[in-house]
């Protein structure tokens, strides 16, 4: 098995940790687990690399306090949050905060690998971040006016009732609008799409 990057796995739940720890070990990645974020931030600096997964309701310092943290700290490693009730408000902060994905309970091996693999791969700078950069800014351009509407409330936390009430059009229209707009940025949930907006407004 060929050896990977480190993975740094942080949960207050000993049999996740040992779950997913072993998990990424069979992907032949070298997993160091903690069981507290303040464990963590206590055991690297600057100098390591690697891909930070940590879980975002912990006893002590949570998820999104610890991307706080790291930002403080100049701890530029990429950061996938796991969370049991991911929200527009949590997923938001946590991409504010440097979070590179947020991933829902439970996380499927496929779903957790792909985002593993897929954040060693930009923190090596594999791809052309340009034309992807000028591509991601075309699909967020294509959307219309009543979609970037749309947009617009489900990123400030509302739910379809209050965006539709605020347009004066239909809850079902909303829904139609907010199918369309992830379509059209090729967002496959929530936090994806918190994400690719936050990339698009960056750029």
């Amino acid at each position: 098995m060929i050896a990977r990057g480190v993975v740094y796995l942080i949960d207050d739940d000993e049999a996740l940790l040992h779950s997913i720890g072993m998990l990424l070990g069979t992907e032949g990645y070298r997993v160091r687990p903690f069981g507290s974020a303040e464990e963590f931030l206590g055991a690297v600096d600057p100098e390591n690399s690697g891909v930070v997964v940590t879980d975002v309701n912990m006893s002590g310092m949570s998820g999104v306090q610890l991307l706080a943290k790291m930002k403080e700290l100049c701890l530029s490693m990429p950061v996938i949050v796991i969370t049991g009730y991911a929200n527009v408000a949590l997923a938001v902060q946590a991409m504010k905060n440097g979070a590179r994905d947020l991933l829902e309970k439970p996380v499927s091996a496929e779903d957790l690998t792909a985002a593993v693999e897929q954040a060693f791969a930009e923190e090596v700078g594999i791809g052309a971040e340009g034309s992807a950069s000028q591509e991601l800014a075309g699909r967020f351009a294509n959307l219309s006016r009543r979609e970037k509407e749309v947009l617009d409330g489900v990123l400030r936390g509302q739910v379809n009732k209050v965006i539709a009430h605020e347009l004066g059009i239909s809850r079902r229209t909303v829904e139609i609008h907010r199918a369309n707009l992830m379509k059209k940025t090729g967002a496959g949930s929530l936090a994806e799409l918190v994400r690719l907006t936050l990339a698009v407004d960056r750029a």
